[in-house]
């Protein structure tokens, strides 16, 4: 079952555990409200037997469970024998480290317009963002005896039972890199956002990508000399192009070119989330010459684990488009073979009193 059951039933959108042979094992506070059912009748139960969903879906929910993928399936009627279907987007997503277990997420159309959009939403990513960032802990725990054992046995093993070993380190390690992104998530310290000049950031970021992955990459410069300061967090929007920097070059290979690109475009505004309109002037652009991204998932990229690489894990743009919102800005991905641009477009910092 869920080990926190305040936050497991503080999340505003129904939840449910599934087992691995599609048993409910535990449904929060919102799905017996939405479903009309208690957790005695639904906990025990097939999931498809007491939720109907108008949509063909357990083949590639059991394709999703057995690649531990996660599957989204959006506005689609969700019912059950006590309640009429409601138009939802439903996402399921496999719980790391626990032998075949999904939560199954419901997102009832009507419930944003009952809550108001920016409201659910924002209460909903923070609880969604708590329960990642515990079970990243959880798990962390747990793997961290896995890797020093499986260290130890590796010293008295032959050669060919060592590779082993080593595939159960290696996997260990990519797994705590992933939870360690998701608790990225955690970390809801609103940003400290004074004036930051982009073109300093931007060096930081090239120097430390040139002696790290981008060691093999060419750089090409293209700055405006007279773009004034940015409004943001220095250190959030550093970790944004190094993303991005680290994208660009995984993309490329050896050999590629990155183009670091600002200037100014005095007419560019962007929604806010309190529905008003900001100003966003100053604009950085990322470039790469690689093979861009795939068509399937390109309007898709900035979501949690949409990756167009093999074993990649999708966060990394993500977190990006986290920490550009929550400092007043947008980006936008432009992608063709040959040519990806990341734009970030971000608002301009106050005058000082007593100048123009």
């Amino acid at each position: 079952m869920i080990g926190d059951a305040a936050l497991w039933n503080s999340l505003p959108v129904p939840a449910l555990l599934l087992g691995p042979d599609d048993a409910i094992l535990d449904a929060n506070s919102a799905a017996e409200l939405f479903l009309n059912l208690s957790q005695k009748a639904l906990v025990g139960a097939p999931v498809w037997d007491k939720i109907g969903i108008d949509a063909p879906l357990e083949g590639a929910f059991d394709r999703a469970r057995a690649q531990a993928s996660p599957l989204f399936v959006n506005d689609v009627d969700v019912g059950s024998g006590e309640r009429a279907p409601v138009q939802c987007n439903v996402q399921f997503a496999p719980l790391s480290g626990s032998e075949g277990r999904m939560l199954m997420l419901i997102s009832p159309r009507e419930m944003a317009g009952r809550m108001g959009q920016h409201s659910a939403s924002g209460k909903a990513a923070r609880s969604a963002i708590g329960m990642a960032e515990m079970l990243a802990h959880e798990i962390k725990n747990p793997l961290a005896g896995i890797t020093g054992a499986a260290q130890l046995l590796s010293m008295n093993l032959s050669a060919e039972d060592r590779e082993l070993t080593d595939l159960i380190v290696e996997e260990s390690r990519r797994i705590v890199k992933l939870l360690e992104q998701v608790e990225q998530f955690g970390n809801l310290r609103p940003p400290a956002r004074r004036a930051v000049n982009l073109h300093d950031v931007l060096d930081r970021a090239r120097q430390s990508a040139a002696v790290g992955f981008g060691a093999r990459m060419s750089f090409v410069e293209d700055y405006d000399p007279s773009l004034p300061r940015a409004l943001a967090d220095g250190d959030q929007l550093l970790q944004v192009v190094l993303n991005l920097l680290k994208n660009a070059s995984e993309a490329c290979g050896p050999g590629g070119t990155i183009r670091l690109r600002s200037f100014y475009e005095p007419s560019l505004r962007a929604r806010q989330p309190d529905g008003s309109q900001a100003l966003l002037p100053l604009q950085i652009e990322v470039q790469d010459d690689g093979p861009g991204l795939p068509p399937d998932i390109a309007a898709e990229v900035f979501e949690p684990f949409v990756s167009g690489r093999e074993n990649g894990t999708g966060l990394g743009l993500a977190l990006v488009s986290k920490l550009v919102s929550e400092n007043g800005g947008r980006i936008s991905v432009d992608s063709v073979p040959g040519r990806t641009v990341f734009r970030l477009s971000l608002p301009r910092a106050p005058e000082p009193a007593g100048e123009n």
